[in-house]
């Protein structure tokens, strides 16, 4: 478990995730502040849902800041085969939230992992998962998100997963939609 102060924050003035420094949203009530978390491992363990991008089999990372003066967090890993960035934010809000997180490699090329693990209404529902146009969709009674990436996922004991590789100069997007 993370200590609370190894978390950064994200928002859209209508919502908030705490991000750790291993690269997991432990934390995100969504669509706004006073809904249910879909997020909650912060308080309730993995059971409780979290999303976690990361080299594979890294710890926490090796540099984080924020973007200049904005709420952009920029986390980096140097790692025997490269160095990569996760960018993670969440745009003033159009029709809906969303979630935008950015794997650049800077150097080399680094294998990456992206695990999703969505629980509803703090981790006590787990939604109804399927592919659509392109885009996962988890829907759990009025609760739904899409999540769009180029990306192939794969589904197995109730989570969502990725390997891939990126290269120096390369950007993979992941973006959560409620």
């Amino acid at each position: 478990m993370q200590r609370i102060e190894s978390y950064a924050l994200l928002g859209d003035l209508q919502t908030a995730a705490l991000v750790g420094d291993n690269g997991s949203i432990d934390w995100l009530c969504l669509p706004r502040f006073d809904s249910p978390a879909c997020f909650a491992s912060l308080l309730g363990g993995e059971d409780a849902g979290f999303w976690q991008l990361a080299p594979e089999g890294a710890g926490s990372c090796t540099r984080r800041r924020y973007r200049g003066d904005s709420l952009v967090l920029e986390t980096e890993w140097d790692t025997p085969d490269g160095t990569v960035r996760l960018i993670d934010t969440m745009p003033p809000r159009g029709e809906a939230p969303d979630v935008v997180r950015v794997v650049e490699g800077l150097t080399g090329q680094v294998r990456m992992r992206m695990t999703l693990r969505l629980r509803f209404d703090y981790g006590h529902i787990v939604p109804w998962v399927r592919k659509a146009d392109g885009d996962l969709v988890a829907v759990a009674g009025p609760d739904a998100v899409w999540l769009s990436t180029p990306v192939a996922l794969h589904g197995h004991d109730l989570t969502t997963s990725a390997e891939f590789t990126v290269r120096a100069g390369q950007r993979v997007p992941f973006v959560l939609t409620h």
